[in-house]
């Protein structure tokens, strides 16, 4: 494992999921990581468990991102890498989608990437070194599933944003990139019920849904020092979901 010792990580949305997987790798790889997330009563939890400290964080708030970061530079005076993981997918379709559905989508999963990323540019800037690491996944810029049309835009337009804001700061020793989930067992995935699991995990070639920490273990290695010459990519980390051209391909 890359050693991120005497590091500083903020991971927003560490406090369930796949960013608790990403804050337990970060911390077990020697990061002093910071769970950021409105989840107070998980959120202490997860960093109790794995020796971290807790930002009490609603994403959507510009203000609040800008001030859970300004405490974390105060406290540690510095700030190594941010994991922009926060996301929400509920479903909606087409026919029923309410402009307030789409709003809600965009706000918690693309412009809180927007709020975090630019937060966290002067402390890094300042140092001439950091990595910033987004969550995004395969739903939208790979692959589509009916109902999270809204989902979908969202974490493609995270992978604009990441593109064009790793061209800005090439130069200054920031790399920006970002993990591409395919179907990972969290609690928000386990309530579209099991009929869903089985379907997504019959049609994984590895026949068997990621782990939080799967997701970790890449955005660790991003997260990296070893990882300076990697920048404005994506990793997918999907046991080879999108591999077949059909489901015959893994029968």
């Amino acid at each position: 494992m890359f050693s991120l010792k005497d590091q500083v990580a903020i991971v927003t949305g560490g406090a369930n999921g796949i960013g608790k997987g990403i804050a337990a790798v970060l911390a077990k790889a020697g990061a002093q990581v910071v769970i950021a997330d409105i989840d107070n009563e998980a959120g202490k939890r997860a960093a109790e468990e794995m020796g971290a400290k807790f930002e009490t964080l609603d994403v959507t708030d510009k203000v609040a991102c800008q001030r859970v970061v300004d405490a974390v530079v105060e406290r540690y005076g510095r700030l190594d890498i941010l994991c922009s993981n926060t996301g929400i997918f509920p479903q909606a379709n087409l026919d029923s989608m309410t402009l307030e559905n789409w709003e809600e989508m965009m706000n918690v999963n693309l412009r809180s990437t927007f709020f975090m990323v630019q937060a966290v540019l002067p402390s890094m800037r300042q140092r001439n070194y950091g990595r910033i690491v987004i969550t995004s996944s395969i739903t939208g810029a790979v692959t589509g599933y009916p109902g999270w049309s809204h989902y979908a835009a969202s974490k493609a337009g995270q992978l604009g944003f990441m593109r064009s804001a790793a061209l800005e700061c090439a130069r200054e020793g920031i790399t920006i990139n970002a993990v591409m989930p395919g179907n990972i067992r969290t609690a928000g995935l386990e309530a579209q019920g099991e009929a869903y699991l089985k379907e997504m995990a019959d049609s994984i070639p590895v026949k068997s849904l990621g782990e939080p920490e799967d997701i970790g273990h890449a955005a660790c290695f991003l997260a990296s020092p070893e990882a300076r010459f990697i920048t404005g990519q994506t990793i997918i980390v999907d046991g080879g979901q999108i591999l077949p051209e059909s489901f015959e391909a893994i029968l």
